[in-house]
């Protein structure tokens, strides 16, 4: 079959596609916007015949007969500089990029930074630029939630949202890891190990779910244990450090801690270091994430908890696709991810 030449320089069309695959132009349109009941056989022909032409659908086009932008917002209320320091979000961000490509889409990320930002990425999201909006990092009374419901948008969280005034459940779907069972698993295992002073580096109390969930398994194990032995900080690397510092100066003679994220145990780590101490025989530690890339790295080891966050991200598109083709659009259907101990030298 011979292709019917085109003036020099002008682009390939969908006919083309069509006469080239011997089939129709809305067979073709259909294998582009992959939709079903279209032949095995056919689709690969047909996508053969795609790539060697060179041929792009024309977006515009495409948007005006699907109602679909093939974008997705990645919506964060992080600074930033501080969100692409923390590896824990450059892992969720891998897992959403693979699924979303899966599908065709693309992410747009949108930061909530400084105090007009809301107002912007409003009229952003109200203004049919994306199909639907993952959400991270949300404090009690954010507004976003609401700017997507006003926008029609569906919604998925990163985490589960504290509640805020008058909220007994959340009104999206999360994908989350099971905070406070990880974190129970980190302190029984201290405790297991005859440590009997067990101090805790725990996250920001205004974000997420994540910081209170792994204090309330910290708790669960160790009911009675003097708020000297807690000491908050805000999951980056120095953080960890000050925090642990300070839990020296309060109670020198504490023999493990169990550190709410892998970075903060970095730092934790590099005071113990610092004031002498040996780890894990004076002051075993046990971190949460099992970023590899730390935890591996860190003198000794880290021990950690794990939770698979590239899966997390994935699970957090694949809901969202679900919720944008009208397979739960009424339910709030949410995602827990099992933890695991993961052993290494530090504890």
């Amino acid at each position: 079959m011979v292709l019917t030449r085109r003036p020099h320089g002008q682009r390939p069309t969908i006919e083309d596609v069509a006469r080239r695959s011997g089939v129709s132009r809305s067979t073709v349109s259909r294998v582009i916007n992959a939709e079903p009941k279209v032949r095995a056989e056919v689709v690969e022909r047909v996508r053969e015949v795609i790539a060697e032409l060179g041929y792009v659908p024309n977006q515009a086009a495409r948007q005006l007969v699907t109602r679909r932008t093939n974008a997705v917002a990645v919506v964060a209320t992080q600074p930033q500089d501080r969100l692409f320091l923390d590896p824990f979000f450059d892992c969720l961000l891998r897992g959403i990029r693979r699924e979303l490509a899966r599908h065709g889409s693309q992410p747009v990320l949108l930061f909530l930074d400084e105090p007009d930002d809301h107002a912007r990425v409003a009229d952003y999201l109200g203004g049919g630029h994306v199909d639907g909006a993952l959400l991270f990092s949300l404090r009690p009374g954010d507004r976003l939630p609401e700017m997507t419901d006003r926008a029609g948008l569906p919604a998925v969280f990163g985490g589960r949202p504290l509640p805020g005034d008058g909220d007994t459940a959340p009104r999206h779907p999360y994908v989350d890891g099971d905070n406070r069972g990880g974190a129970r698993q980190a302190v029984q295992h201290l405790v297991s190990l005859g440590r009997t002073r067990v101090a805790t580096v725990t996250g920001p109390y205004d974000q997420e779910n994540s910081a209170a969930e792994r204090l309330a398994g910290y708790r669960d194990v160790l009911p009675d244990t003097s708020s000297d032995l807690v000491e908050r900080a805000d999951y980056t690397r120095q953080g960890g450090a000050d925090a642990m510092a300070k839990l020296l100066a309060g109670c020198p003679d504490l023999d493990a801690v169990f550190v709410a994220s892998d970075l903060m145990a970095s730092g934790a780590l590099q005071t113990l270091r610092e004031h002498g101490r040996r780890v894990p025989e004076d002051v075993a530690v046990v971190g949460f994430d099992d970023l590899t890339d730390i935890a591996e790295a860190t003198d000794p080891p880290l021990t950690t908890i794990r939770q698979d966050a590239e899966e997390m991200g994935r699970l957090m598109a694949r809901l969202l696709f679900d919720r944008t083709a009208g397979i739960a659009a009424t339910d709030v259907s949410s995602v827990v991810i099992p933890t695991q101990l993961v052993r290494r030298d530090s504890a």
